[in-house]
């Protein structure tokens, strides 16, 4: 795992529970659950396929005093570190931390109380366990508001700047903060400000960024444009799906920036184009879902053309492309069997398995010896039937020079 491209911010590090967060640990994803909290075995249910996902951290809501009843038992089972979600009830907060949580999230915007929320610091101090100030746009402070005239960046970083120096007050600094905005641009601008204000490690999201694929698209654009700038300790994708869906997405995203190591398939296609041999989309799509069942660490690549295919995919771990009516199934660019264009999703699977198995080399060296040949014969009709490259470039010159030395009325 390379991540030397981006330089992090130095930043202070704390402890949700047994993952770090900040410094120089690697960037946690989170998510939270949607089911009642007071239920507890869907709830501790839902943490584990989040933990399956990839989530490091979960978060709970705790709205009622049978919700921080429940904490006591969820926390005891759950697989990853708990933190509860508090908005109006400081006291929640008091029964979360005696339930048991590694963590509490706090938004400044509906808790105001400076003598309450000075009280649940001191709490969190006793029980070791860090708060999470929670900013967020939709649910500012009225007097930041009313002195802003709107949630702009420098709103949001004075809302987390005042609750930070409410927790400083009585010695608390086991402290992280997010400031979350549902436009993108105002949300990289307000972590940016905060950036240069604090040293206290960072909870990055678009908050309410909606349903698929637009709330994806708005979550990756802010939070991937922040952490290439090497600001951010740890995301949350907050979407409106499953949040299964989260973490699995938060996962990926961080692994595709070289920030996380690769723990899930990684399927690169040629765009669908003029030149493929096969129904491209069709074939990618086939091949995410048979291999991501197999659960393979691989970066795999579905290519529709043999002439390019391997070449421009040689350091994925396995490949196959398609031409002529077969499949050329390759191995970091190397072509090590053909098979007939209906088994290539087949054949793609089998060598995943035995990839995992046995490693590279082995399987490189098990490779069928008329593979190559085969490969190369196809590639050389393939350009037979659609034309030398070179002699495109020629004509394109002719046409030119055609173009030019005409004179052409308007």
């Amino acid at each position: 795992m390379n991540n030397s491209w981006i330089k992090r911010k130095k930043t202070d590090h704390i402890f949700v529970g047994d993952v770090g967060v900040g410094g120089d640990h690697p960037i946690s994803i989170q998510s939270m659950t949607n089911t009642n909290t007071a239920d507890v075995q869907a709830t501790v249910n839902q943490i584990e396929q989040l933990q399956a996902a990839g989530a490091d951290i979960v978060r709970v809501t705790c709205n009622e005093i049978e919700a921080a009843e429940s904490l006591v038992k969820i926390c005891a089972r759950s697989p990853v570190p708990v933190v509860a979600d508090i908005h109006f009830q400081y006291k929640l907060a008091l029964a979360a931390i005696e339930a048991g949580v590694q963590g509490l999230r706090l938004n400044p915007g509906n808790i105001r109380n400076e003598k309450q929320i000075k009280e649940v610091a001191k709490e969190c101090l006793n029980a070791d366990i860090p708060i999470r100030i929670g900013v967020n746009a939709g649910s500012l402070d009225k007097d930041i508001l009313e002195k802003y005239g709107d949630a702009t960046p420098e709103a949001l970083v004075e809302s987390a700047l005042l609750e930070t120096r409410y927790l400083q007050d009585v010695n608390f600094n086991n402290i992280k903060i997010s400031v979350k905005h549902s436009n993108v641009p105002s949300m990289i601008d307000s972590y940016r400000l905060l950036a240069e204000k604090v040293d206290y490690p960072l909870h990055l999201g678009v908050t309410e960024a909606g349903p698929l694929p637009g709330g994806l698209i708005k979550s990756i654009a802010g939070i991937s444009t922040l952490l290439s700038e090497g600001i951010g300790d740890t995301i949350r994708l907050s979407l409106t799906t499953d949040p299964v869906e989260e973490a699995k997405y938060g996962r990926q995203l961080l692994e595709y920036l070289n920030l996380r190591e690769r723990k899930s398939l990684d399927l690169i296609a040629c765009p669908s184009c003029g030149r493929a041999e096969v129904d491209v989309i069709q074939v990618a799509s086939e091949a995410q879902a048979a291999l991501e069942k197999e659960g393979f660490p691989l970066q795999v690549a579905v290519m529709g053309c043999v002439v390019n295919g391997p070449g421009e995919a040689r350091s994925a771990d396995l490949g196959i492309a398609a031409g002529k009516g077969r499949g050329h199934l390759f191995i970091k660019g190397q072509v090590v069997k053909v098979v007939k264009e209906k088994d290539m999703v087949e054949a793609l699977v089998k060598e995943g398995r035995l990839l995992a198995e046995e490693g590279v080399e082995a399987r490189l060296a098990a490779a069928d010896k008329n593979a190559a040949t085969i490969a190369a014969q196809d590639a050389k009709e393939l350009i037979d039937s659609q034309g030398d490259i070179n002699d495109f470039v020629k004509k394109t010159k002719s046409v030119i020079e055609i173009s030019t030395n005409t004179d052409i009325e308007n």
